[in-house]
């Protein structure tokens, strides 16, 4: 049996279609929900109740439309929140995002891990835990990226006081010797190639959209979950906020979005 109930996921704004993205390309025939909470964005400025509440109130709304699966596009709000998700709803294939020590402490040759996160995700017990197992023999440096979001949020990718405010937050990873850089906030991933240019090519960038997407397919699987049916499957969208502004750079991020399949998220 197929099951055709669509896949709910949400992010404190637009950072977390590039999770999407990925899910997309992993799993081209499920139906997806994405809520951009652009309105509260960003959540790592925001206190863990906030956080929770916030995350607490989506879920329920992509519930309501029938979501059978939630990913948390955000790993502040995963670091916050997904506890409190999963506690809620057990038996609810609930998955988060982390960012990827693991892999970057894997990967490393020079045995310096650079990591870009919001200061949220940097102070989470969460990413401590991280550190605490996977850190060890390798000296991980992080930069809390203030204001970053809020530029991505507008659709400013290439506009130079973006790249300047970039510039500053790389360069003390660079400079502590960092050949692999962790793209620690979803919103940062629009940024590679700034990123990368900056970085050289001799630094690794990772981020973890492609193994949350594959971590959703092995759920869904689990579950018997999985829309086998080989068809065209679509993408609905909800706002909260400026919709105007916000769905400016849903588009710009998501060109095949149509007006029709975006909505204001009701507050």
């Amino acid at each position: 049996m197929t099951d055709t109930r669509p896949i709910g996921v949400f992010d404190s704004g637009v950072g977390g279609l590039s999770v999407l993205r990925e899910i997309r390309a992993r799993l081209p025939h499920e139906e997806l929900l994405y809520v951009a909470d652009s309105g509260y964005a960003p959540y790592g400025n925001r206190s863990a109740a906030e956080i929770i509440a916030r995350s607490q109130y989506i879920s329920e709304f992509l519930l309501a439309q029938g979501a059978k699966a939630l990913v948390i596009a955000c790993n502040t709000a995963t670091a916050a929140a997904a506890a409190d998700l999963r506690a809620r709803w057990p038996a609810l294939p609930i998955i988060g995002m982390e960012p990827a020590v693991k892999p970057a402490t894997l990967a490393t040759r020079s045995g310096v891990v650079g990591v870009l996160a919001t200061s949220g995700t940097l102070a989470s017990a969460r990413f401590a835990a991280l550190l605490d197992t996977f850190g060890q023999g390798v000296e991980v440096v992080t930069q809390a990226c203030v204001g970053l979001v809020e530029h991505i949020e507008r659709g400013e990718l290439a506009a130079p006081a973006t790249r300047a405010l970039l510039a500053r937050y790389l360069q003390p990873l660079l400079d502590a010797g960092a050949d692999v850089i962790v793209l620690g906030c979803t919103h940062y991933v629009f940024l590679r190639d700034e990123v990368q240019a900056l970085a050289g090519p001799s630094v690794r960038l990772i981020d973890t959209g492609a193994a949350v997407a594959a971590e959703l397919a092995r759920k869904l699987a689990q579950h018997g979950a999985l829309h086998t049916d080989a068809r065209a499957a679509g993408v609905r969208f909800w706002l909260s906020g400026e919709p105007a502004l916000s769905a400016s750079t849903l588009r710009q991020l998501w060109p095949a979005a149509t007006s029709a399949e975006i909505a204001v998220l009701p507050d």
